[in-house]
């Protein structure tokens, strides 16, 4: 069985790590997944909850523990910023908009990360920054 591709959005946040747990914590209060009354700390030290992970995953941020640095080359299961250049190599004026992020994913511009990896990047709408595009591959 290979991974399976997913993307949503969050809300933007100057600090990314910020706005990933912000968003770990809204989806989480969506969807429990059968783990109620935990946080994503917790359910990160779970077994249990790791090998629901690793088996399925939510194909959320939730398969995600924490976000490393942009220029960390660290196999998943982390969530990992894009770089300027890796933005630049699809949006040229490294400013791109939630229409351009999809047209590059459809499109194979913009390539998923690895099984069990996640990637986000800065969206903008007239030119300031609304939204934090994620998107990754789940583990199994």
């Amino acid at each position: 069985m290979g991974g399976d591709e997913w993307r949503h959005t969050g809300p933007y946040q100057q600090d990314l790590t910020v706005a990933f747990r912000q968003v770990q914590e809204a989806t989480l209060a969506r969807d429990d997944h059968g783990f109620a009354g935990r946080s994503i700390e917790e359910l990160w030290r779970d077994p249990k909850w790791q090998e629901y992970i690793f088996t399925g995953g939510t194909s959320t941020v939730l398969d995600f523990p924490l976000m490393i640095d942009a220029t960390d080359t660290d196999d998943g299961p982390f969530m990992r910023p894009l770089t300027d250049a890796e933005v630049r190599a699809w949006a040229p004026q490294g400013r791109p908009t939630h229409e351009e992020w999809d047209d590059a994913l459809d499109s194979y511009w913009l390539a998923f990360p690895g099984r069990a990896q996640g990637n986000c990047t800065v969206l903008y709408h007239d030119g300031r920054p609304e939204q934090i595009g994620y998107w990754g591959v789940t583990a199994d």
